[in-house]
């Protein structure tokens, strides 16, 4: 294994998550007139709490004091049947010659049930780090870096994959350099971005070799 690991978010990067979860707003608020679309440029990669907050500001509509639990169970009943790995996931992890983990802001139960639906949990292992496990959710930089210190990294020899800009900034805060994910109509030409994960072996390589060098020169 190479001395680089890789730290992955969960939501929109390593599974097709974003249309269900915020699909199931829809689902149990008929109120709602955002589109999935709209739902998911709207709340990507943020806490759950401060979207709660902001579904009832803005349809000025008092959420059911177990809303949370009936949204959950709500999602996991959607992951059950539809979810799916993103495109080119599976075959990547398989190859991967770096160590990784998954860093994400959802709760372990979702972390865990994710990775099973999309047979994907033996490629972590027990290496899976939740927001509620620490307190912390991006943009701070806690879960990243707690992620870093528990599979042994420092910051500097790690690289974040992520596809929010919320996720980004947590892992420049941490003086973590992240990568990108978007999908194929939305990526734009930035060096930091990518649309194939069957791709991200070799930018990895890339980043190894220019971190590696540096070292050697410093």
């Amino acid at each position: 294994m190479k001395h680089l690991c890789i730290i992955f978010d969960l939501d929109g990067t390593l599974v097709d998550s974003e249309r269900l979860c915020n699909l199931a707003f829809i689902d149990l608020l008929p109120y709602i007139t955002d589109s999935v679309e709209n739902l998911i440029h709207r709340y990507r990669g943020r806490k759950l709490a401060p979207i709660l907050a902001d579904i009832e500001m803005r349809y000025g509509e008092k959420l059911p004091i177990d809303f949370e639990a009936t949204y959950r169970q709500r999602v996991d009943e959607l992951f059950q049947f539809y979810l799916q790995p993103i495109s080119g996931v599976p075959e990547m992890l398989k190859t991967l010659e770096y160590p990784f983990c998954v860093a994400s802001s959802g709760s372990m139960v979702k972390i865990r049930k994710a990775l099973i639906v999309t047979n994907m949990l033996h490629y972590f292992g027990e290496r899976l780090f939740s927001s509620y496990d620490i307190g912390s959710w991006k943009p701070e930089p806690g879960l990243f870096l707690h992620a870093a210190n528990q599979v042994g990294f420092l910051p500097e020899h790690c690289v974040v994959i992520e596809d929010s800009d919320i996720g980004i900034e947590a892992a420049r805060s941490a003086g973590i350099y992240a990568l990108k994910y978007s999908s194929e109509d939305e990526v734009e030409e930035r060096s930091n971005m990518f649309s194939n994960m069957k791709l991200l072996s070799k930018l990895l390589d890339r980043i190894y070799i220019n971190k590696t060098s540096a070292f050697i020169t410093s």
